[in-house]
């Protein structure tokens, strides 16, 4: 009889712990969300394939925004490579903060 406790214990001892266990696991994971920049990271993406179609971009960098009054600009730093070459490029992309539409994209290469 004694065995048999031990064993139902044992069961359900496991049970609680299979329960717990990725209840906690989930716990910790934290929520991803979508950063404010990532639909204008998206058009300074696509603005350099067209510009550099032969280039890969190897990295990318949210400089920061810029309010003013009726206007918002993003800027970015992308690295791209293009044959051997290696080199920056900065844009920034200026867009009606009411409506969202671009107004200019300006873009400088940098060999920092």
């Amino acid at each position: 009889m004694r065995k048999i406790a031990l064993a139902i214990g044992a069961i359900v001892a496991v049970g609680a712990a299979i329960t717990y266990i990725p209840a906690m696991i989930n716990a910790e994971q934290p929520a991803v969300s979508t950063p404010s920049y990532a639909k204008w990271g998206k058009v300074a993406m696509e603005h350099t394939k067209a510009k550099y179609p032969n280039a890969s971009i190897i990295d990318y960098l949210h400089i920061g925004k810029e309010m003013h009054n009726e206007t918002t600009t993003e800027s970015f730093k992308l690295w791209l490579k293009e044959d051997d070459r290696e080199f920056g490029l900065y844009l920034h992309i200026t867009f009606s903060t009411k409506t969202g539409e671009i107004l200019e994209v300006k873009e400088q290469e940098t060999n920092e």
